[in-house]
């Protein structure tokens, strides 16, 4: 036997599997495995909105733009035509995402904080080899991606709908409020309410109770944003600085020239409301865990 056979191990012609694909490990994937359904849940939504919005700006406007098309806006049987259901159909999404972002603080404050102070797996997880700012990093950044990624489609695809199908909408306030309201900011405040539902429960230290008060200022922090810009004093049919309206039968929404800096300064000051509860929220934690 020559000395090159020998210096061959019985184990050394198997190549090792090579895993084509690997899985988040650590604390990361503890998150995704604890929260699949709430993450699953989240999927669920954004496909189903994003279908809807896809919906409205393909093949569900075609029998309200044909209306629009022979009659303009004084269609016969107005109330059951195909154009005012369609024109009812275009702020359901929005609805839609107002819900998400108060449902996402009482997620944040109930099941990812709240409900592992109680249980004691928080603390549990900290006597191994994670850390509680560590720990509290990553159980705000996994929700936090996906719910950037998923509101920030969803809020593209809607700036996509206006652009092509407002001019079927009916003047008033509410395509006003709708144009104003979908923007950077729309994925700004579902981050906030992810920020302040983690300190609530932090602060509690208990599932339900957190979740309360996560309810409690989740509706301030909601009216707040209903009232930031004074809708209802501002014309719509002017040309500044709100949506003007031009034609007779044919009417067509102009951008304001102040769309920009009201959703820039609005979304500035959300994500610096954010960062600062997120200060807040590192500096609870290291409290509790020096007072333990």
């Amino acid at each position: 036997m020559s000395a090159t056979a020998l210096s061959v191990s019985p184990t050394s012609s198997r190549s090792p599997r090579r895993t084509l694909v690997r899985r988040p490990r650590g604390l990361i994937w503890t998150v995704l495995r604890l929260h699949r359904a709430a993450l699953w849940t989240w999927l669920a939504f954004v496909v189903v909105t994003a279908g809807l919005l896809l919906w409205l700006y393909g093949p569900g406007a075609t029998a309200a733009q044909q209306e629009f098309d022979r009659y303009g806006y004084y269609v016969p049987n107005g109330w059951s035509s195909a154009k005012n259901a369609y024109d009812l159909l275009f702020y359901r999404p929005a609805g839609f995402i107002h819900v998400a972002t108060f449902v996402v603080p009482l997620f944040a404050a109930s099941a990812l904080v709240g409900r592992e102070l109680e249980s004691g797996t928080a603390r549990l997880a900290w006597t191994q080899s994670v850390s509680p700012a560590r720990w509290l990093a990553v159980k705000l950044a996994v929700p936090a991606v996906a719910i950037a990624a998923g509101t920030g489609l969803l809020v593209v695809l809607y700036r996509l709908l206006w652009t092509a199908r407002n001019g079927l909408l009916y003047a008033g306030h509410a395509p006003q409020e709708l144009y104003f309201q979908v923007g950077p900011a729309t994925v700004a405040y579902p981050l906030l309410g992810l920020a302040v539902g983690a300190l609530a429960g932090l602060l509690v230290g208990r599932a339900l109770p957190a979740l309360a008060v996560a309810v409690a200022v989740q509706y301030v922090i909601t009216s707040l944003h209903d009232h930031l810009w004074p809708f209802q004093h501002l014309a719509l049919f002017s040309s500044f600085p709100d949506l003007a309206v031009r034609g007779g039968a044919h009417r067509t929404y102009l951008p304001s020239p102040d769309y920009w800096p009201r959703q820039l300064l609005e979304t500035g000051v959300v994500l610096a409301v954010t960062a600062l509860v997120v200060a807040v929220s590192f500096h609870v934690l290291h409290k509790k865990v020096s007072a333990a």
